[in-house]
């Protein structure tokens, strides 16, 4: 692609790709830390979601799913997916991860408005956020300026969703932590420190997620202005 051989898009991309890597390691680091602390009330990931569950008042179905932090809400047919570790496992992890997937269920209960936006730009953003940078490369490649503008409108919905979902993701945590604060799943502060740092990692992987649709963004601003500027001269 284009960009690959300008310096000035790594210019501009270079601290989001950091941003990335950084949440992306840390969310690893402290699933596998805490996946190997067994929770006091010695319950796995799958007992914690019928307990919690019951405590909510939700009815959900629960799957096992395979891969690692594959887990997930399915509003589509209220199926709460767990993978394995941390369906199987009594740890701080699995409790935490649960918690927030319920976080998630409990928006779709509660009609919670920017879960409903989320989803309904999902698939939106699925078509646009391939197609807009192909629409914007061909209109540079061909001179088109009109077609680059609408590739950047296309792209822009991924930056929106991002945008979106960031608070999505902060509030599902902050009532994962209400949850399990009121199930007295966590019995010690390193407990409740343990899971606040799972979910404050995963917080930040959004962060990272925005900051780079933002960033490619710009990216493709200040290259069609450039182009733009030496078209009128």
């Amino acid at each position: 692609m284009l960009y690959r051989f300008d310096p000035m898009y790594w210019i501009i991309s270079l601290p989001a790709l950091i941003l990335a890597l950084v949440a992306q390691a840390w969310v690893r680091s402290s699933y596998n830390k805490y996946l190997q602390v067994r929770n006091a009330a010695g319950i796995t990931g799958r007992e914690a979601a019928q307990r919690l569950m019951r405590a909510a008042g939700l009815n959900l179905r629960v799957e096992q799913v395979r891969g690692q932090l594959s887990d997930h809400y399915d509003p589509r047919n209220e199926v709460l997916r767990l993978s394995e570790g941390v369906a199987n496992r009594a740890s701080v992890a699995s409790v935490a991860i649960v918690a927030h997937e319920l976080g998630h269920a409990l928006q779709d209960a509660s009609a919670y408005l920017p879960l409903r936006v989320r989803s309904g730009l999902v698939p939106v953003v699925n078509f646009t956020s391939w197609l807009g940078p192909i629409l914007f490369m061909v209109g540079l490649w061909l001179n088109v300026f009109e077609l680059a503008v609408v590739g950047i409108v296309a792209f822009s919905g991924a930056a929106i969703f991002a945008l979106v979902t960031l608070p999505v993701e902060i509030n599902a945590s902050r009532r994962a932590m209400r949850l399990l604060d009121q199930s007295g799943m966590l019995r010690s502060d390193q407990e409740r420190r343990g899971a606040r740092r799972i979910l404050s990692a995963a917080a930040l992987t959004y962060i990272a997620a925005l900051a780079q649709s933002l960033s490619t963004l710009l990216y493709y601003v200040m290259l069609l202005n450039g182009r733009s500027s030496r078209r009128r001269r």
